[in-house]
C-alpha cells in the first residue's frame, strides 16, 4: 500500500517561504507522477506543480517564478519550494501520486482525478 506523508506546512507573512516535504513508501515502479495540489475553503482541489519519471517539471501559472517541484529519489521524498507566498496561496496542500501520466496531468482540468494515492495534506497559512 502506497502511503505518502506531508510536512512542512505552517503560517507565515507574505513575502516568506516555506519549504513542504512529502515522504512516499512502498512504491516500488520506476515510473511515476507526482504532484502537489492545493485546496483552499469552499473551492476546487487545484494542480500546484509536478514532476514525471522522466524529469519533466510543470507548474501552474500562479506558482510560476515562486515555486519549484523537485524530488529527492535516495531519500523518497518530494519537495515543494515556495517563495515569495501570497495570501491567495492560501490553503490545505496534497501531495499525490499515480503510474503513468505525465506531469502536466496534475496541473490539467480535473487532473486530480487521475490520482489514486494521496497523503493527508499539510495546511498553508499566508498573513497580508
Amino acid at each position: 500500500q502506497v502511503q505518502l506523508e506531508e510536512s512542512g506546512g505552517g503560517s507565515v507573512q507574505a513575502g516568506g517561504s516555506l519549504r513542504l516535504s512529502c515522504v512516499i513508501s512502498e512504491y516500488s515502479y520506476s515510473d511515476y507522477c507526482m504532484g502537489w495540489f492545493r485546496q483552499a475553503p469552499g473551492q476546487e482541489r487545484e494542480g500546484v506543480a509536478g514532476i514525471d519519471s522522466s524529469g519533466s517539471i510543470v507548474y501552474a501559472d500562479s506558482g510560476k517564478g515562486r515555486f519549484a517541484i523537485s524530488i529527492d529519489n535516495a531519500k523518497n521524498t518530494l519537495y515543494l519550494q515556495m517563495n515569495s507566498l501570497k495570501p491567495e496561496d492560501t490553503g490545505m496542500y496534497y501531495c499525490a501520486m499515480e503510474g503513468f501520466s505525465p506531469a502536466s496531468m496534475v496541473v490539467a482540468v480535473n487532473g486530480s482525478t487521475a490520482f489514486g494515492y494521496w497523503g493527508q495534506g499539510t495546511q498553508v497559512t499566508v498573513s497580508s
